[in-house]
């Protein structure tokens, strides 16, 4: 990797942090500005905005041809959102879950997946499929703005807290703002070239796949929004946001991000035969996951975060291992499909079934 190389990834990456964090705090300002409450501020604006950067990633690399990054970094950013982000915010405290997210926002999660993965079953996300995913994606964002009015005083405290405006809106006017917004698009859209072209010369220089490198460097660059705002917010005690934002991030993703791409692409997005193996299948059952997690006493534990992390660190190696066409690829694959997820499934099971008996124990 030349100094040209690495100078293009961490400069693109840097653009992509800076522009998505500007977005928001730009777009959430002028929307309180028009008496936007802060629980729609974030369940739209902030949600949105932390996927901005994947969006224009994807977007960009749909229309450059580079369709690999474009779905690679849709699966890899939800994977990355799951397994890394939700493990490591888990681990730094443990994650209290909304039970409207256990009971609604999680199961759509989990649909959004399914859909995708029939969807591109035939090889390519298409103009149409787009569209309908990105239907989808705006009759979910109304129905959550409509819902959302109904919430509980404690929720919108928190959001409040969490999202309001920092500074009053005398000092950045509205026209300010949408200039600040117009910015920060022009950003992200800069930083979004520089790092697939950075990418793209990573993953010809290594001998590896475009998709690979979707699935790993792009996607948890992409991700560093989602990032910092899950650990943020659980650190500051806001920890339900936390979850929340991973799972509105993920259906974002889905619904707009592998919309839009599909969309814009002149010949729509196509998908690997390696994607639909492995990838996608993966991205599918780490959504199912999250629902035994979040309903065994609405906390994502400790524990259950060092197991995400401990599986994100076996798809890594597992992606290592066969770019290097190694033969312990096969056998660890093997292994976890066979071994570790059985194990896994049989254990989320057995803790909601004693989560429900406790619940139940009082009442007997």
């Amino acid at each position: 990797m030349n100094l040209i190389v690495l100078l293009k990834l961490l400069g693109g990456f840097a653009l992509l942090v800076a522009g998505g964090e500007l977005l928001v705090r730009s777009a959430s300002r002028l929307a309180s500005s028009f008496g936007v409450s802060a629980l729609v501020v974030g369940l739209t604006v902030v949600a949105m905005g932390t996927s901005a950067p994947e969006l224009v990633v994807s977007v960009v690399s749909s229309w450059q041809g580079k369709a690999d990054i474009a779905y690679g970094n849709v699966v890899g950013s939800n994977l990355c959102n799951i397994l890394l982000i939700l493990g490591l915010s888990a681990v730094i405290a443990p994650l209290g879950v909304d039970r409207k997210l256990v009971r609604v926002d999680t199961p759509i999660m989990i649909g959004a997946a399914v859909l995708a993965y029939a969807l591109s079953y035939d090889g390519r996300i298409g103009r149409l499929d787009g569209l309908v995913l990105v239907g989808l994606l705006v009759a979910y964002t109304v129905w959550s703005v409509r819902s959302s009015l109904q919430a509980s005083p404690v929720l919108e405290e928190k959001m409040e807290r969490e999202y309001a405006p920092r500074e009053l809106l005398t000092t950045y006017g509205r026209p300010v703002l949408v200039l600040l917004i117009l910015a920060a698009l022009g950003v992200l859209i800069l930083g979004s070239n520089l790092f697939v072209d950075g990418a793209v010369a990573v993953a010809r220089s290594l001998g590896v796949s475009e998709l690979v490198i979707g699935l790993t460097v792009v996607a948890v660059g992409t991700s560093m929004p989602e990032l910092v705002t899950s650990i943020v917010a659980a650190m500051r005690g806001e920890r339900d946001i936390a979850v929340g934002n991973i799972v509105g991030s993920n259906i974002f993703n889905v619904l707009g991000v592998l919309g839009g791409a599909g969309v814009v692409a002149p010949e729509g997005v196509a998908v690997s035969g390696a994607a639909l193996a492995v990838d996608t299948p993966l991205m599918l059952v780490a959504s199912v996951a999250c629902w035994p997690a979040f309903a065994s006493r609405f906390v994502l534990s400790r524990a259950e975060g060092l197991m995400f992390l401990a599986y994100y660190a076996l798809y890594v190696a597992y992606l290592i291992l066969d770019a290097q066409k190694s033969a312990f690829a096969p056998q660890l694959g093997h292994a976890v499909v066979w071994y570790a997820l059985p194990a896994t499934a049989a254990g989320l099971a057995l803790s909601v079934w004693r989560s429900n008996r406790a619940v139940r124990a009082p009442q007997a």
